[in-house]
């Protein structure tokens, strides 16, 4: 069974895959938000935020990351509710191939597609700047934090692909998760914010994340943000997992 499952996902990540590659443009969009906003933060507003770094690319650059998968997993519902009223769903079902193979070859593409994206993030921040002394262990740990990050978000992206009415509503719920950085450590420290918004940037995943990735750029003891971000990731991945396995249940009985 097991075997048959990775095969099953294997096939159908190919034909994910192949429909990205022909819509190249997808990507391409998914990082040029991010860009237009980290180019926007360092050189126009950049000089009159004080983020408390000698370099606010630097600063910067692990909300931008938030950001840039929070654009991408928009796509992943998009494709998955396009499968969804296309009758592709119907026709998996009359083969004899592994259920949930179908859902996770949507979410090991989404996983491949934010990874080019973010890889693209990344040079353009060295082009403006980004530098950063951290060690191979310490990149794996902040490769490590995205993608469970982009997972997580994947799954919650599978339930609205699967719940959605019109392709505007697959998509559009992915906003309020770009805008989430904006509350959060992201783009400025949370001590210049007033009380409330304070408290909820203080206790929201975003700023665990962020401060934890930031840490492991600048070679800073990474304290227990880190725990907490894990915890914010995981949290979600599971919860989002298994709602999104009984929506799919639900749909295909």
């Amino acid at each position: 069974m097991t075997k048959h499952f990775f095969g099953d996902t294997t096939v159908l990540l190919g034909r994910s895959l192949r429909h990205v590659t022909r819509s190249v443009d997808t990507i391409i969009t998914t990082a040029i938000t991010p860009i237009a906003m980290m180019l926007l933060f360092v050189y126009v507003l950049g000089g009159a935020i004080k983020s408390g770094s000698d370099s606010y690319v630097n600063y910067l650059l692990p909300g931008i990351l938030l950001i840039t998968i929070a654009s991408g997993i928009a796509y992943t519902a998009f494709r998955l509710f396009l499968d969804m009223k296309g009758g592709i769903f119907e026709r998996f079902q009359s083969m004899p191939i592994a259920r949930s193979s179908v859902l996770w070859a949507h979410v090991l593409t989404s996983l491949v597609a934010n990874l080019i994206s973010l890889v693209v993030v990344v040079l353009v921040a060295l082009l403006m700047g980004f530098r950063s002394g951290a060690g191979v262990l310490a990149w794996l740990a902040v490769a490590g934090m995205l993608i469970l990050f982009t997972l997580a978000l994947t799954w919650l992206a599978v339930i609205t692909g699967l719940t959605a009415k019109t392709v505007d509503g697959a998509s559009a719920f992915s906003y309020p998760l770009i805008f989430l950085p904006f509350i959060s450590s992201a783009f400025v420290p949370t001590g210049t914010m007033p009380g409330p918004v304070r408290a909820f940037a203080e206790h929201q995943p975003v700023t665990s994340i962020v401060n934890a990735i930031r840490n492991l750029f600048a070679q800073q003891p990474v304290g227990s943000d880190i725990w907490v971000a894990l915890a914010w990731c995981v949290g979600i991945l599971v919860v989002a997992y298994v709602f999104a396995m009984i929506t799919y249940r639900r749909k295909i009985s």
